[in-house]
């Protein structure tokens, strides 16, 4: 038999069986921009529906929106022992965003359609709206909902935005690079929570290596543990292929 289409001889219920079992083939690190390039590289490869991102948390493959609940609690974690930062926050600012101003309008971390994904500033934006209702930060208060104008601190421009919930203050902080005002909450900057999320691979070195709490960093976790997963029989399909599933990306 050969090696390479085995599985092709088997009954139906069998193959039906391994387009239901899905297995990792590799840990695909950071995308950035090259999110729309590696999905078009994947969906060719496997068919959009014979590949999806998974994380790998605490020995156990979990949807991204189980492992985001882990990044969110890293901040919560930070923020929380740091009460002054909360205070500049809710003082001075009225809203946080990433690589542009245009994050303001994402509520939720599934972003399908971004050119890149970004999650600090929606992650700090939950923080401070739970510490509003929470009656053990006063300095921190509920704010009406609307539209403001509000100064950002790296450029100097006046942006209208929607002012976040529980921030009060004049200003907009971006978080990113280190030249960024809003560094403090970069996500190579802030460690994760929990040292059973922590893991390395020395032959990997990315940018949130060489910043903050480099392979400790809740940035260093999620994209350490991210993992691509595709249907077994498509990666059966791949035949010699297979030695590197993830090749291109």
């Amino acid at each position: 038999m050969d090696r390479s289409t085995w599985w092709s001889e088997l009954p139906p219920s069998a193959v039906a069986a391994l387009a239901e079992t899905w297995i990792p083939v590799g840990t695909p690190g950071f995308a950035g921009l090259e999110k729309a390039r590696w999905r078009f590289l994947l969906d060719g490869r496997f068919g959009p529906d014979g590949w999806r991102l998974a994380h790998l948390v605490r020995g156990r493959i979990v949807r991204p929106a189980d492992a985001i609940v882990e990044y969110e609690a890293a901040y919560r974690a930070f923020l929380r022992e740091r009460r002054p930062l909360v205070a500049f926050l809710a003082g001075t600012c009225g809203n946080v965003y990433d690589d542009q101003v245009a994050n303001v309008f994402d509520p939720s971390y599934e972003q399908p359609a971004n050119p890149s994904n970004h999650y600090q500033d929606i992650a700090v934006r939950h923080v401070i709206a739970e510490l509003a209702d929470d009656p053990a930060w006063p300095e921190v208060q509920p704010t009406p909902d609307g539209t403001v104008d509000l100064v950002d601190l790296g450029t100097g421009r006046t942006e209208r935005v929607p002012r976040a919930y529980g921030f009060r203050g004049g200003h907009l902080l971006q978080i990113r690079e280190p030249d960024s005002p809003g560094y403090v909450l970069s996500p190579a900057v802030v460690p994760v929570h929990d040292p059973t999320l922590i893991t390395t691979l020395p032959a990997r070195s990315e940018w949130y290596h060489a910043e903050g709490c480099a392979h400790l960093s809740v940035e260093a976790f999620w994209q350490m543990s991210k993992v691509i997963e595709v249907r077994y029989d498509r990666f059966l399909a791949l035949g010699p292929g297979r030695t590197d599933p993830l090749a291109g990306l």
